[in-house]
């Protein structure tokens, strides 16, 4: 099995509702942060392409069809030289929307209260197996806070500064037959018409909402995620 899609758009720009999306569509499954998450041994992967570029492609996406979101986005163009018939979605939304909806959510998750923090501690004595999953989460905010914010995410003229250089790089880079600009306000007509599928007779999934990220992150600390 081989990558199909690569999604090549921010976190909180509608990465989940494109994998829900996909998945409806007929491909079998999408990587994303969650994917990570629930398979913490899988950050190993993660840190061997940051470092060389590459990685054992075929162990990392056995079963996989699709990748959006993090960890995958900011390598779209490694992902790109390993699966050169790939198509690629770059998923976009407002920058005002999205800064506001990534600090909510993202931004707050890996910038812990000492309060959060020492609850964290109790939950990682009664599940030690957290610890791994921390790490993943960690690893997330070097490379999205570190990497490409430089540590000046609440610096929103800096970050919408990054956010529209991503969008134009990616544009820049991958051929226009291959890629599609997609805002999932629009709904199915473009993406399908972009994978030559027809359209399913229910709206496209609107999920991962602020609440919704919220509940997967107490499901998360309480093991109950899967």
């Amino acid at each position: 099995m081989s990558i199909k899609i690569i999604g090549a758009g921010f976190p909180r720009t509608g990465t989940n509702t494109l994998k829900e999306s996909l998945e409806k569509l007929g491909y079998i499954k999408t990587y994303h942060m969650k994917e990570l998450l629930v398979q913490p041994q899988h950050l190993q992967h993660w840190i061997t392409l940051r470092e060389t570029g590459t990685t054992n492609w075929d162990e990392l996406y056995n079963g996989y069809q699709a990748t959006v979101d993090f960890p995958a986005y900011p390598w779209y163009k490694e992902h790109m030289k390993r699966y050169p018939d790939a198509k690629v979605i770059l998923t976009v939304r407002p920058f005002e929307k999205w800064h506001d909806s990534v600090y909510s959510t993202i931004w707050q998750a890996q910038n812990p209260s000492e309060e959060q923090k020492k609850e964290m501690g109790q939950k990682i004595a009664a599940n030690p197996g957290l610890v791994e999953t921390i790490k993943c989460v960690e690893f997330a905010k070097d490379v999205i806070m570190g990497d490409h914010f430089e540590g000046k995410f609440l610096d929103k003229v800096f970050a919408e500064k990054v956010f529209n250089q991503h969008i134009e790089e990616v544009k820049a880079y991958v051929p226009a037959d291959k890629l599609l600009v997609f805002d999932v306000s629009e709904g199915w007509g473009p993406l399908c018409n972009f994978l030559e599928v027809a359209e399913p007779a229910e709206p496209l999934p609107h999920t991962n909402k602020k609440e919704n990220f919220k509940e997967m992150l107490g499901q998360l600390m309480k093991g109950q995620m899967a």
